[in-house]
């Protein structure tokens, strides 16, 4: 099977373990990392870093560089390991999808399954929270073996069922922290902005980093209705008809207007902003982890 087909949605959605399901999606991602031009990518990840001014230049290893033409340097232990949590969004919204295949909740889920057994695999601590309009569950984070199966089995469970107040949420989260973490935060986003970036900015100034993977449907993106069509908020139940095809031109911008305020809020703020659709490969969030994981040694 081709490296392609491991990390594509409508493939990962068949199959129904979600232990499973995350082992093929990271072993597809890593033989896509051996076999790309990124193979010196995946070397840097396990024991070395790129080379930056004030390292010393007797820790360069010439290995490598004849590899890659780039110089890394052997990383030390303690700059090796990273505290991650995965923070999920409970709220009905995330239960969507047009095309009945995967919702962005099975999408979120699937990704941080994967991302769990990547932390692992690097011996990275990961833990788990989750939330609707408050904290509802945690998994403290471990980097033993064991702990893929504490997250899985939580993260199987789940169900996107409540309204949702993510800025609350989040900023609960920023005082449970105690060390410095990565947080890792899988949500549409369909609340209010300004709170929530009132509360990211929060955690960004507690000295943390973040990756907001922002997952959206498919159609929430591409909006591919014709004709009168009824909409409704999954929160809170409220419909509207409206003419979807002289409706699209409008819907399309305010979308990329709201993608865009994200993408600049985040740049400003020193967060990853990934957004993503759930007909994407998975690979693009992976990479998004790998890079952050990067930018912290």
């Amino acid at each position: 099977m081709s490296v392609e087909k491991y990390l594509k949605p409508e493939v990962v959605r068949q199959i129904s373990r979600l232990d499973l399901r995350a082992q093929f999606v990271v072993r597809g991602f890593l033989q896509g990392l051996h076999a790309s031009p990124f193979h010196g990518f995946s070397v840097e990840f396990s024991e070395h870093r790129k080379y930056t001014s004030g390292d010393d230049p007797k820790d360069i290893d010439w290995l490598v560089y004849a590899k890659t033409d780039k110089y890394y340097v052997k990383k030390f232990e303690a700059e090796t390991n990273i505290t991650g949590y995965l923070v999920m969004d409970l709220s009905q919204s995330m239960g969507y999808t047009h095309r009945q295949e995967l919702t962005k909740f099975d999408y979120a889920i699937s990704l941080a399954a994967a991302l769990c057994y990547l932390m692992v695999q690097q011996q990275d601590p990961v833990g788990l929270v989750t939330f609707d309009q408050k904290i509802r569950s945690s998994v403290p984070p471990k980097s033993k073996r064991t702990q893929i199966g504490n997250v899985l089995s939580l993260l199987a469970r789940l169900k996107p069922t409540g309204q949702t107040d993510i800025a609350y949420s989040i900023s609960q989260l920023s005082a449970m922290l105690r060390h410095r973490s990565l947080i890792m935060l899988f949500s549409d986003l369909l609340a209010d902005p300004e709170p929530i970036i009132q509360s990211l900015r929060r955690v960004r100034h507690g000295g943390h980093d973040m990756i907001l993977f922002h997952i959206l449907d498919e159609a929430e993106v591409n909006f591919p209705f014709e004709g009168m069509l009824e909409l409704e908020d999954p929160e809170s139940s409220e419909r509207m008809e409206v003419d979807a095809t002289g409706f699209r031109d409008e819907y399309l911008q305010e979308i990329r207007e709201f993608r865009d305020m994200y993408r600049r809020e985040c740049i400003q703020t020193g967060i990853d902003y990934v957004p993503l659709d759930t007909s994407m490969q998975f690979d693009k969030a992976l990479t998004e982890y790998l890079l952050s994981r990067r930018h912290r040694m």
